[in-house]
């Protein structure tokens, strides 16, 4: 199985290291990484479009309370995961996460097969996917913080990333392209596809890890972690470092949902039958993924190597205030797509490589457990919290260019915190992995 990896590497390792210093010795788990990152983005992206036109059957009241719903879900699936990191290897664990997916998928394409408008399916579709959607990812950059230390976050994170962001641009063009034939039901099958290839993937990044560490007396890793299935909650609250990870993803979490209720309104408004939606939905997913491959394999690395953390972490924000501003000023559906691409651009090119980069510099558990906790209820407890805000303050008489001054200062302070999470997460890298470390 080694060879597997070193072939595909010969190809599509020599375009890889055009946009990034990937050293030999790196190249095939670097490659295996992209390829697994496109499976799972690519099954999550390919689905994607038919949870936002469930959400515009649902109606926009009926998906801001699925947002409490979602918050538990992600609250119970914490410490089901932290249980399986403490009793079982990653190498058993980690393809089994892949394979609950699929089969979860493919289940939930049966049932729309029978009944597409049933409430009950669409609702459960719903939560379920939008907790899958962190959980995964969030299992994907826990296993390569484990890989990579610090300095090798800053080049290889951002062409890594761009797997997934191909994955996120193949996902829905397919979607887009299909779902007038097989309708959405086919849709969720096609995803699941996805995810069976991600399990192969895992298997092969797991054994190149495994390989890698033979000889150097530290095979022993690949075993259970111990330790308390709750030990996240303890390690987040005992770390200011870690509560400040946590607030950062809180406000981005609110930015997010401000901007999605918003289109959720206006795509209800503008587009009548649900293909027509779903097609919509799968458009803005393409371009903004075209967009972000980009950036990530032209503009990430350097930006994080030259400028650090502190940069990828701040430059979002700002164009946030800024494009809140414009929302304020012009409510139509054309600013805001400008406003809300540009943000999801900002966040798969910039603030994702960045928010993983803050955890290169904590132990083992804490880029499992604590991570996991951050990355899902924490974020949807964001979600959660803004959308029971917006609701309320639109009921109380708030209108849209208030709202969206709203957003502008959390996203203000969204950047101040994104400042002060680089300055501590580059004073703790060990010396010689800062910003420009290697040039």
């Amino acid at each position: 199985m080694t060879a597997e990896p070193n072939a595909g590497a010969s190809a599509l390792g020599r375009f890889l290291g055009r946009f990034a210093r990937i050293e030999p010795k790196e190249l095939p788990a670097v490659v295996t990484a992209f390829v697994l990152f496109f499976c799972v983005l690519g099954g999550y992206f390919a689905v994607r479009p038919v949870r936002e036109t469930v959400g515009t059957i649902l109606g926009r009241d009926r998906v801001s309370d699925l947002y409490l719903v979602t918050w538990v879900a992600s609250i119970a699936i914490v410490p089901l995961y932290g249980w399986a990191c403490s009793k079982f290897r990653r190498s058993a664990f980690l393809p089994w996460i892949y394979g609950a997916v699929a089969l979860s998928l493919a289940g939930v394409g049966l049932a729309f097969e029978g009944d597409q408008a049933s409430i009950p399916v669409g609702e459960f579709f719903y939560v379920w996917i939008s907790v899958l959607n962190l959980f995964i990812v969030s299992v994907f950059w826990s296993f390569l913080l484990e890989l990579y230390n610090a300095e090798q976050t800053r080049r290889l994170f951002g062409v890594i990333a761009a797997g997934g962001t191909a994955g996120a641009l193949v996902g829905p063009l397919l979607t887009d392209l299909t779902v007038g034939v097989v309708g959405n039901a086919g849709v969720l099958f096609m995803g699941a596809a996805f995810f069976v290839v991600a399990i192969l993937c895992q298997r092969a990044l797991l054994k190149i890890w495994s390989e890698a560490r033979l000889g150097g007396g530290e095979k022993a890793a690949d075993r259970p972690m111990g330790g308390n299935p709750f030990a996240g909650f303890t390690l987040l609250l005992k770390s200011p470092y870690l509560l400040g990870i946590t607030l950062f993803v809180i406000l981005l979490a609110s930015v997010n949902t401000f901007l999605y209720f918003e289109q959720l309104r206006l795509v209800s408004e503008t587009f009548a039958s649900n293909e027509e939606r779903t097609q919509v939905f799968a458009r803005l997913d393409y371009i903004v993924q075209t967009l972000t491959i980009l950036l990530q394999l032209f503009i990430t690395g350097r930006v994080a190597s030259r400028l650090g953390v502190v940069a990828l972490l701040t430059i979002v924000p700002v164009i946030m205030v800024a494009g809140f501003i414009g929302l304020a000023a012009v409510n139509t559906f054309g600013v805001l797509a400008v406003v809300f691409v540009a943000r999801r651009v900002g966040e798969y090119a910039f603030i994702r490589p960045g928010r993983e980069m803050l955890f290169s510099v904590v132990d083992t558990e804490t880029k499992y457990k604590a991570k996991n906790l951050i990355d899902v209820p924490v974020y949807r407890g964001g979600d959660a919290l803004s959308a029971q805000v917006k609701t309320a303050l639109e009921t109380g008489g708030l209108s849209t260019a208030g709202v969206a001054l709203l957003g502008a200062s959390l996203a203000a302070a969204w950047a101040l915190n994104g400042w002060w999470l680089g300055r501590r997460q580059e004073s703790k890298a060990p010396a010689g992995q800062g910003p420009a470390a290697g040039h």
